[in-house]
């Protein structure tokens, strides 16, 4: 399980703002979880939630989707038997660019722990990345945030595109940071560029390729 969308205003699945009655007093109430909600919270707390209404939002609907995606790589790549001190390393690696939109701060943290990973005990290591990464993914990307992460990969590119290229892309990224275009423009020809110049570092980056395409999750302004 990688995800649960909860129905909202419900007694029992909604997320938030549930009247809650004292059990003696029943003219009193005040506002949490609904009961199910409440339980499935506590019991899978790694788990994206997300109150079915709030994702008529198109950026609460991108991260929530992002989070889902994100726990599914956790599971598939970290926890599993074959899973080592240097699988963590690469899968650090590879999501650089998508915790440096979420979180710089989160990003830090999880870089010391990768760095301590021989020198603490595997399953401490891997609670700590795991819990701190999808913290770090509640935290929604701006479009300030997505363009210092475009701005950082563009420095992989800047001695090898034309002048006219770099204008083109760097006016893309000055467009989409005054919200002007969707996210998926400059990032479609950042990706074009890093396929056709084969530059292996950018290409293993999950930023690029977060989630299927088919979502269209980045083709809000």
């Amino acid at each position: 399980l990688c995800g649960y969308i909860f129905k909202s205003k419900s007694p029992s699945c909604g997320l938030a703002r549930i009247p809650v009655y004292d059990e003696l007093d029943k003219s009193k109430s005040r506002h949490g979880a609904g009961m199910f909600a409440d339980a499935f919270t506590k019991a899978n707390p790694l788990v994206p939630t997300e109150d079915e209404g709030r994702l008529n939002d198109s950026r609460i609907r991108e991260n929530f989707i992002v989070r889902v995606f994100s726990l599914f790589r956790l599971k598939t790549e970290l926890l599993n038997k074959k899973a080592r001190p240097g699988t963590l390393v690469q899968f650090h690696t590879e999501h650089k660019f998508l915790l440096l939109a979420h979180s710089r701060k989160h990003y830090e943290v999880l870089g010391k722990i990768v760095a301590e990973v021989k020198n603490i005990p595997w399953n401490r290591v891997l609670s700590s990345y795991i819990s701190t990464f999808m913290e770090a993914l509640t935290l929604k990307s701006t479009p300030k945030k997505n363009t210092d992460v475009l701005l950082h990969m563009m420095g992989f590119l800047k001695k090898i595109l034309t002048k006219e290229e770099k204008k083109d892309i760097f006016d893309a990224i000055e467009d989409y940071r005054n919200e002007l275009i969707p996210l998926i423009v400059p990032v479609t020809l950042v990706r074009h560029q890093v396929k056709k110049h084969n530059i292996e570092y950018l290409l293993n980056q999950v930023y690029l390729n977060p989630h299927p395409k088919e979502l269209m999750l980045r083709n809000h302004v």
